[in-house]
């Protein structure tokens, strides 16, 4: 079983209570807007994992130069598609379902709303998931991030967690 922190638009903060949260995960994965490299840096000295994720619209060059902007990857028995900007089931950004589709995602994370949503796509047999945004830039009231395991070709233990109101 692989323990997963997932954590998106942080906008160059990260607040401390992400450590908390993610002290039992195996991996952290951020779906874009980190704000700085500094975050990613902070993010994987601090909490010990290697931090997997996608660059954001915000992202200058020291994140874009580290991460992609898609990622395409198996954890266990899973297939997993992330990128920043990708919609949700309902509303899908350009090609995003037909990349799901041919790439036989089972999980797609996208950040960038910084609506927290975790929707399954029955139609394409796919789990969307979208942390919200975990730093105090934009519109969202409270800062959110999301934990769960991946267990074999399984998805479970869903939490999302709450951290807090968004610093004005």
């Amino acid at each position: 079983m692989t323990r997963i922190g997932l954590i998106s638009d942080t906008h160059n903060y990260l607040d401390d209570a992400v450590f908390k949260h993610f002290e039992n995960c195996d991996e952290i994965w951020h779906a874009g807007d980190f704000g700085s490299i500094a975050i990613a840096a902070r993010l994987s000295v601090e909490s010990g994992l290697k931090v997997k994720g996608v660059w954001g619209n915000i992202d200058g060059y020291d994140v874009r130069s580290v991460y992609p902007e898609k990622l395409l990857w198996n954890c266990e028995d899973v297939t997993i598609y992330m990128t920043h900007i990708g919609g949700h089931p309902a509303r899908y950004a350009p090609g995003i379902k037909q990349e799901l589709i041919s790439n036989k995602a089972k999980l797609f994370i996208c950040g960038h709303s910084h609506i927290l949503k975790v929707i399954y796509d029955k139609a394409i047999n796919c789990l969307h998931m979208n942390p919200g945004a975990a730093g105090n830039q934009g519109w969202h009231k409270v800062k959110t991030i999301i934990r769960f395991a991946i267990d074999g070709s399984e998805i479970k233990n869903c939490e999302v967690i709450e951290l807090g109101k968004r610093g004005i």
